[in-house]
């Protein structure tokens, strides 16, 4: 079944200089509201400060009952493994499950180097350090004997907080469709949250997947869109977004991640031939400062995607 998520404009509200975590919970409530089957925020203390995502995801849990709560992405390396896991349980407890933790190791820009550095994590280890972070909250979660890494050692964690589930929540990478990336979530993750502008290299990222495990990975797909009648003036507004969110033009970034500016129509068909590529949960963010409004726009895409 094709599942469509939202993003919670939680780095949007601060551009504004509105740092409006309650806002953030309502609009949660708001894409339930509007047939949504998840909502996703961001993770940034510094590069593009935001509020922390699991608090304002536990307090969407009390106030939500049917989406999923997502993370795109947390950066994981900033916080202690354990730390982490136990955050994690408590939000998938409260959540009765509905937690899946999409994880990233940080864009390599300027910004994210600084963030970490401010924390005292090593930037140029964050990649072998995410993927054990990883390790170490599934035995967390489990109540292993201990764990033994490259960059910790856990003598006894059979008394940490469990999650919902033994497994835990699910854990998705975010991140390009290099071949080390794919070989990464063949082997150690539970989905994939890429945002490729080429629905030919989803595609082959995914037969290359298949090719390495035959186990079961959620295909999902990150995208930024901005809808309007008016094809300019959507990407006119998708610029303007992508300029202050980044500081870089729109079609710079477009050469990098997924985006759309146009009607809801035509939205609906350039995501579906990323449905024809094989993705099934598609997470959605609004390229605007006017995220109300855009969800309004964007009401009726989830049954129209579903009925394609």
């Amino acid at each position: 079944m094709v599942r469509i998520g939202i993003m919670l404009p939680s780095r949007e509200t601060a551009m504004t200089g509105a740092h409006d975590a309650a806002g953030l919970v309502k609009f949660a409530v708001a894409a339930e509201d509007a047939g949504f089957d998840s909502v996703w925020i961001g993770d940034s203390p510094l590069a593009r400060t935001r509020v922390d995502p699991l608090p304002l995801l536990a307090a969407a849990a009390a106030t939500t009952s049917r989406v999923q709560l997502g993370t795109a992405a947390l950066t994981a390396t900033l916080r202690h493994p354990l730390l982490g896991a136990h955050t994690a349980a408590t939000v998938d407890q409260l959540s009765a499950g509905r937690l899946v933790l999409g994880v990233g190791a940080g864009f390599p820009l300027p910004e994210s180097r600084a963030e970490f550095s401010a924390l005292g994590i090593s930037f140029d280890e964050r990649v072998g350090r995410l993927d054990e972070t990883v390790a170490i909250w599934r035995a967390s979660w489990s109540g292993a004997a201990g764990f033994d890494g490259r960059y910790w050692s856990l003598d006894d964690l059979s008394a940490a907080l469990p999650a919902a589930s033994h497994a835990g929540p699910p854990v998705w990478l975010a991140g390009s469709d290099t071949s080390r990336v794919v070989r990464r979530v063949a082997r150690h993750y539970d989905g994939w949250l890429p945002f490729l502008p080429s629905v030919d290299a989803y595609a082959r990222a995914w037969t290359a997947i298949g090719d390495l495990t035959d186990r079961p990975i959620t295909a999902a797909m990150y995208a930024t869109i901005n809808l309007d009648p008016d094809a300019a003036k959507a990407r006119a507004e998708l610029d303007g977004y992508v300029q202050r969110y980044y500081r870089r033009p729109l079609d710079q970034m477009a050469t990098v991640q997924a985006y759309f500016g146009g009607s809801a129509e035509e939205c609906t068909d350039w995501l579906h031939r990323y449905l024809d590529a094989g993705a099934e949960h598609l997470v959605l963010r609004l390229g605007t400062l006017d995220a109300q409004r855009q969800l309004d726009a964007l009401a009726e895409t989830p049954p129209a995607l579903r009925a394609r």
